[in-house]
């Protein structure tokens, strides 16, 4: 078994309905699929990847060495008691974020533009594929916009996952889903660990070099009605070599109210929603505590509309 790969240049060409219905049931049955000759140009991506390294081998190696994962690994070893580290990730993490003191670096922007472009193309496949209007998910996504500026929350979380001596005492990242919408990841190419969990069975997302990994997150099971799943997934410590992530995150704005789309809602047996109404931004605030846990009662404690 293995992680769907879809050649997405083929949905502008004869092949547009078969790469539609390969894009249909990745969402459906994974989650999770891989995307090839995606239209990121290869130059822009060999940028962002060399700053990548670079900025965490001059400005973050050395402050991992005294973290917290590596202090607690370090009094466990010492406890010897074969636990694991069950509620600490090896990873070290820091996030771009528009509007904030950590924005993208004027010479890595051309990666922001690129990948909002295949963010929103995304979801227009969604919506064809889904019966709902052109850009309907976007729309919900930007409750407010004014004049084509877009409210959505758009952020890039640069991670790695540095060479850990005990790998199986600590997770490099627990298994989770994403709380948003449409997650675009940019994994290394040499070092693999990312697994997402399908028909109970963890499945390596093996590294494919240049390739854009699509997740769909929580919201987009929500809008879907729960024919999109979000996916849950983990990256495993390794002990050997410097694992990155590029992960770029399209969620609705804070404000937007979010449930299930009208046409994703009809069933055969009629109208019927499996799934709340509710504030983004409530929707945070929960899984902000439960993030780590199961999801479905996530979708119970947000408050409702």
């Amino acid at each position: 078994m293995a992680i769907p790969v879809i050649d997405f240049s083929k949905i502008n060409g004869e092949e547009r309905e078969k790469t539609l219905s390969d894009i249909a049931k990745a969402c459906e049955e994974w989650g999770f699929f891989q995307l090839v000759n995606h239209g990121i140009p290869l130059e822009i991506l060999n940028k962002v990847k060399s700053l990548a390294s670079e900025c965490y081998k001059t400005e973050r190696e050395e402050a991992f060495k005294t973290s917290t994962p590596v202090k607690l690994l370090n009094e466990l070893l010492e406890k010897n008691t074969g636990e694991k580290l069950e509620n600490v990730d090896w990873e070290d993490v820091f996030t771009l974020l528009d509007h904030n003191q950590n924005e993208w670096p004027s010479n890595t922007s051309g990666l922001k533009g690129e990948v909002r472009k295949l963010a929103s193309k995304m979801m227009e496949v969604m919506d064809e594929n889904l019966g709902l209007p052109k850009g309907y998910i976007k729309k919900a996504f930007n409750e407010g916009m004014e004049d084509g500026e877009e409210t959505a929350f758009f952020g890039t979380k640069v991670s790695h996952y540095p060479p850990c001596p005990h790998p199986k005492l600590v997770n490099g990242l627990r298994a989770h889903t994403d709380a948003g919408g449409v997650v675009l990841l940019f994994q290394d190419d040499e070092y693999d660990g990312l697994q997402v969990l399908k028909d109970g069975e963890w499945i390596d997302v093996q590294p494919l070099p240049n390739a854009i990994v699509i997740n769909t997150g929580d919201q987009i099971e929500v809008l879907s009605n729960g024919r999109y799943k979000s996916a849950w997934h983990r990256v495993l410590a390794r002990e050997e070599g410097n694992r990155r992530s590029i992960a770029s995150f399209y969620n609705p704005s804070y404000k937007a109210a979010i449930g299930p789309a009208p046409v994703a809602a009809a069933t055969e047996e009629g109208s019927e929603k499996n799934y709340p109404k509710f504030v983004f931004g409530d929707y945070m605030d929960v899984y902000a505590d439960q993030k780590f846990m199961p999801k479905e009662p996530r979708f119970l404690a947000v408050k409702t509309l």
